[in-house]
């Protein structure tokens, strides 16, 4: 005799019982106290990483704290933030997709204008970060110069300083596919393809909310929390109003990568004293 619905074993209908959490994860809205906290604990686990591992194993070796904060990433950034999207993928469709989990992925802009943008959003990074840094150096000078962070300082090459060129040059190389690609590519998918559209009922104050929650998301460098809103600002706004998910990886993981490409090659020609 086959089982009526009053009739059908507990651990049955546990399976077929949603998963409140995932739904809530998933939902079309996330509520504002969610989103602040999607948006900001990722960053604690990284510092906590740093803290308690990557930094007294980089120190312990030789080598500097930047390398240290590419560790602490692999431990923490990409497990958090790429195992949640797979493992919300895996409950939404029995497998690990991303499909329904991110938002602005229909690819709405034609290829032209796509690299057309990128190519802007780039320029527009590296030229106002690079001009902010002024504004970076009196903000750590003023108020930050006591963080516990080895090696801390407005410039961005601050955790490089006073280390061998080889070791530099070693650590610049192993961090290109993962501080220069990899976790940038892993951050746009989560900020920008799996929260902002979740933040889409706040209207045109959405993308604002999420560059200044990822701005401040970066808790190892807070001084450049002012500048980091208005370099990274454009990614989610047109993110937003084009609903195209490449704009921000284009112009995030293109910048890091180009960055630390260039920047590599300069201390292998001995072109940066």
């Amino acid at each position: 005799m086959g089982y009526t619905q009053t009739q059908m074993p507990a651990a049955t209908t546990a399976k077929t019982r949603p998963n409140r959490l995932v739904e809530r994860l998933l939902a079309d809205r996330h509520s504002l106290p969610l989103s602040i906290a999607l948006h900001l604990v990722p960053g604690v686990l990284i510092v906590a990483a740093y803290l308690l591992v990557a930094e007294p194993l980089v120190l312990g070796i030789g080598y500097p704290p930047f390398l240290g904060w590419a560790i602490a990433m692999f431990v923490a950034l990409a497990p958090v933030q790429l195992g949640l999207l797979l493992w919300l993928g895996r409950q939404r469709n029995g497998r690990y997709s991303l499909r329904g989990v991110l938002r602005y992925v229909d690819k709405p802009l034609p290829r032209g204008k796509l690299v057309a943008m990128v190519a802007g959003l780039i320029v527009w990074f590296v030229v106002v970060s690079f001009a902010l840094t002024v504004l970076d150096s009196v903000i750590y000078e003023s108020f930050f110069t006591w963080v516990p962070f080895q090696d801390a300082g407005a410039s961005a090459t601050t955790y490089l300083d006073g280390y061998p060129r080889s070791v530099v040059l070693i650590t610049l190389a192993a961090c290109i596919p993962l501080t220069g690609l990899s976790f940038p590519i892993i951050e746009e998918l989560y900020f920008r393809g799996f929260l902002l559209p979740r933040l889409s009922h706040l209207g045109r104050w959405a993308p604002v909310l999420n560059a200044v929650l990822f701005s401040l998301y970066h808790f190892w460098s807070p001084w450049v929390f002012l500048s980091r809103v208005i370099f990274t600002f454009p990614a989610p706004w047109f993110v937003w109003k084009k609903r195209d998910l490449r704009l921000s990886i284009g112009m995030h993981a293109g910048t890091t990568f180009l960055m630390q490409t260039l920047g590599t090659l300069a201390v292998l020609l001995n072109l940066m004293p």
